[in-house]
């Protein structure tokens, strides 16, 4: 969506070969021509995790959530929490492999210089999700993203997101959800974490805003649009070579 259909003909000539397409949210509709517009459909992810917010009450929890590449900006948090002052009870925890050996170093660099930094590596689904739902906050940080199935388990779960600004985020959270910061900026997002550590206001509306888009992750609101893309699909046009009622 935000890189192989603007740099590819063949990705570009898929799309009009296309009978229907989905697109993960609803931003991802800006990415198409008003041709293509015509033929598709948003259909969000879903998750049908089952744990809820639990917070760990003797620190402030920042989880990052995800495989450690360079579309994910995956040492934001960290940055940002550098930026906060070292007597504040704040840790960013960590979850995701690190996809090559850059990654691995960077991690590991971190770990020395930043004690309230954890890295648990590769982790099962269940235990990932058991860290998001004792975590204050999500952040996801990516550079490109299409629809991020971690923004529908915190939301499911009911843990406040921090994003990056870009469309794939905006898609997923609204253009009026209060938790963005700009794209490769530490700053802001230290901003960010802190105003949510101190201020129980922003947090309870951060929490309410994410609770909005809840039902939008539903696994029966995904099943029903997906059902809906399919019976608008044309009939399929019996073969040529067989007649009624042959075998």
């Amino acid at each position: 969506m935000y890189r192989d259909i603007r740099d590819y003909a063949e990705a570009r000539q898929s799309l009009g070969m296309a009978t229907r397409l989905i697109v993960l949210q609803d931003e991802g509709l800006r990415e198409l021509s008003p041709a293509l517009r015509l033929k598709t459909s948003v259909v969000y992810q879903s998750s049908d995790v089952k744990r809820r917010h639990a917070p760990d009450a003797s620190r402030f929890r920042v989880a990052v959530v995800g495989h450690l590449r360079d579309e994910k900006d995956p040492f934001r948090a960290v940055m940002a929490v550098r930026r906060i002052g070292r007597a504040a009870p704040v840790e960013v925890l960590q979850i995701g492999a690190a996809l090559n050996r850059e990654m691995r170093t960077r991690s590991r660099g971190w770990r020395k210089l930043e004690p309230r930094y954890r890295w648990l590596g590769s982790v099962s689904h269940g235990a990932a999700m058991r860290w998001l739902a004792s975590s204050h906050v999500l952040v996801v940080s990516s550079v490109m993203e299409g629809g991020a199935n971690v923004i529908c388990e915190a939301a499911r779960i009911g843990v406040p997101v921090l994003a990056s600004r870009v469309p794939g985020n905006v898609g997923m959270l609204g253009r009026d959800y209060p938790g963005y910061f700009p794209l490769f900026d530490d700053k802001a997002l230290a901003r960010l974490i802190e105003r949510c550590r101190t201020d129980a206001g922003y947090y309870k509306r951060l929490r309410s805003a994410l609770l909005r888009r809840r039902a939008l992750f539903a696994p029966g609101a995904e099943r029903v649009g997906l059902l809906r893309v399919l019976k608008t699909l044309p009939a399929r046009p019996r073969s040529a070579g067989r007649r009624r009622g042959s075998g």
